[in-house]
């Protein structure tokens, strides 16, 4: 029965288109189970203690960024073994790891362990990139921003959509319910994997691993590869300084009255909608005028679009501009992953993403740092302000990057 249902659901597909198809679903979901906690996270760790305004955001710092500074650590040690070994590998210890440990946060009874939870989540990190690398090394160059860029939307759509099932579910049942929800959610992502990702894996035949240097090496362009992993790192850091302290801005928002984790899910989720129609057009657009002008663009109208969310005073007009924030990450996302693509040769694909993981997970981690140090100095406007900053810088880099290698090729 499942070899029928393979063939209905595969019919005329090329491999690669099959692997996107699979690998959609599963990074979709399991970006909707990593962010379905984002509206309530900081409420939550406000019921495991008091606290005053600057410690809650603080803690929800902490909290919320531990996960990424392991992240940061193992991703490489991940990627070597993905090189070896083979993504699916990577991605079912990933998906399996983090059904139990986010499963467990709802058993916490103290902030200490939560932290320690989330920095165990991070050990088990993996499954987004192994994604991206094990469909990157499959997939024919010329097709690379198409493919990349859908699978973008899935894990990127399901991370902004997931807290509007988070605050829903948070809503109607309890902040504990959903960690016990998300695990089983995760569960299910495994399961997919195992059954229906499928990879023709070749590892390389040599005494020992690649070397860091012997990797560098490969690179047609490092510097481009170097200058998009910081790319990453300041895209995540920009899109992830509010988050910490989201739920507590709309609480601010609307005064403490009415459904403020619901709301705060509805706008933490509707960038994902703009990601969702953005990113395969925006990626297939890139492939036909330049990826790394897609990037700039993108750039640009991000900073358009932080500026005003400092001002708003009405929550409807900030979930406005966290749409138009989703159209940016449609642009930027896919593109970095397409650059890389194209100039990582496939027996390092793993390490380089892996690599870029760790850069991701290192703006993940300063982001809601900045978030929380700004609020806690300031008010929760002012990391909007900060936010546009960071883009700013990322948006130079970008062409100080581009312009070395212009210099290059000619």
């Amino acid at each position: 029965m499942l070899s029928k249902f393979k063939k209905t659901i595969f019919k005329k597909r090329a491999p690669w288109e099959q692997n996107l198809v699979v690998l959609w679903f599963g990074t979709f979901m399991a970006g909707m189970a990593f962010s379905e906690v984002m509206p309530f996270l900081s409420l939550y760790v406000d019921t495991l203690g008091q606290f005053s305004k600057q410690q809650l955001s603080f803690y929800s710092g902490i909290t919320y960024s531990a996960t990424y500074l392991v992240t940061a650590f193992v991703s490489p040690l991940w990627g070597r073994l993905a090189d070896s070994k083979g993504r699916k590998l990577m991605i079912l210890r990933a998906s399996l790891g983090m059904a139990f440990v986010i499963g467990a946060m709802g058993l916490v009874s103290n902030i200490w362990q939560l932290i320690a939870l989330r920095m165990i989540q991070g050990f088990f990190s993996g499954y987004i990139s192994n994604a991206n690398a094990l469909l990157a090394t499959e997939t024919p160059k010329e097709k690379s921003g198409l493919a990349l860029g859908t699978l973008s939307t899935g894990y990127v759509s399901g991370n902004l959509i997931g807290p509007l099932l988070g605050g829903l579910l948070a809503e109607f049942f309890s902040y504990r319910i959903t960690f016990f929800i998300t695990g089983a959610v995760l569960l299910i992502v495994f399961f997919l994997s195992y059954f229906f990702v499928h990879e023709h894996f070749h590892p390389v035949q040599r005494a020992k691993p690649l070397s860091t240097k012997e990797v560098i090496g490969k690179l047609q362009n490092p510097k481009i590869v170097f200058g998009m992993f910081l790319t990453t790192m300041i895209i995540q850091a920009s899109n992830n300084s509010i988050t910490p302290i989201l739920s507590l801005y709309v609480r601010q928002l609307m005064q403490g009255i009415g459904p403020v984790t619901l709301v705060a899910g509805v706008v933490a989720a509707v960038p994902g909608i703009a990601t969702l129609f953005s990113a395969p057009r925006l990626g297939e657009l890139g492939d036909h005028i330049g990826t790394e002008k897609i990037l700039s663009i993108g750039f640009i109208f991000a900073i358009c679009m932080y500026i005003p969310m400092a001002f708003v005073n009405s929550v409807w007009l900030l979930a406005f501009f966290r749409f138009m924030v989703g159209i940016s990450d449609g642009a930027m996302l896919p593109a970095v992953q397409a650059i890389l693509s194209k100039r990582s040769p496939a027996e390092v694909t793993g390490r380089v993403f892996s690599w870029n993981q760790s850069f991701q997970a290192l703006g993940n981690m300063s982001g809601p740092l900045i978030g929380s140090a700004v609020s806690g100095s300031f008010d929760y406007g002012a990391v909007f302000i900060s936010t546009s900053v960071l883009v700013a810088l990322n948006f130079i880099l970008v062409q100080i990057v581009s312009r070395l290698e212009q210099k290059k090729a000619n």
